[in-house]
């Protein structure tokens, strides 16, 4: 233990800005500022930002779960044995044709299948309230977890977007420095060669 009190190896990597030292400048103060704002705001913006967009994500889904309604539909062709891809519904399903009946009309449509399902077997359809067919919805699990998912990432590149600003201000605020270096260094060069010489 040191005769301070201190333990060595205890010291935080940029401690050295706040202590008091005659040779600390202002912008090392002005650094050591900075730099802890940007962390805070890095965890700010990160947490914050993650959870709404996660509220937003969730909420979303909420709504097209509320939407939705299981509709049952019958195939009107045969469905064939292997996947194809239909332009406008996605690759590698099982398409085929189907018809429902919706607020007391019928609808057809094309609803992904069991490969090889027979022509009449009941399927199982997702309709809106006007009756068109939409996509099966997220159970509560399932958008819980895509809410989670969707809120990390965006809270890590809100994170990362303060931390690239942060990076921004310490490179200008560095080329500052060394603008003043240049010009102390003007003034104090040519007198320290005339006393080496």
């Amino acid at each position: 233990m040191a005769a301070t009190g201190r333990i060595r190896g205890t010291r935080w990597p940029g401690a050295w800005r706040w202590r008091r030292n005659p040779l600390r400048r202002r912008s090392d103060r002005l650094e050591a500022w900075l730099v802890l704002g940007i962390w805070a705001f890095v965890l700010l913006a990160g947490v914050l930002g993650g959870r709404a967009v996660a509220g937003v994500v969730d909420q979303a889904l909420a709504a097209h779960r509320a939407r939705s309604h299981a509709a049952r539909a019958v195939l009107t062709q045969d469905a064939g044995r292997t996947s194809g891809a239909l332009p406008g519904y996605g690759e590698g399903g099982m398409w085929a044709q189907v018809s429902w009946t919706a607020s007391g009309s019928p609808h057809t449509g094309l609803a992904r299948v069991q490969p090889g399902a027979k022509a009449g077997t009941a399927v199982t359809v997702w309709t809106d309230r006007s009756g068109a067919l939409v996509s099966r919805p997220a159970t509560a699990d399932q958008a819980r977890t895509q809410a989670q998912v969707v809120g990390t990432l965006a809270g890590m590149a809100a994170a990362a977007g303060v931390l690239v600003c942060g990076r921004l201000l310490r490179g200008r605020l560095d080329r500052r420095r060394m603008e003043a270096w240049d010009r102390e260094w003007e003034w104090v060069g040519p007198q320290w060669r005339r006393t080496a010489g």
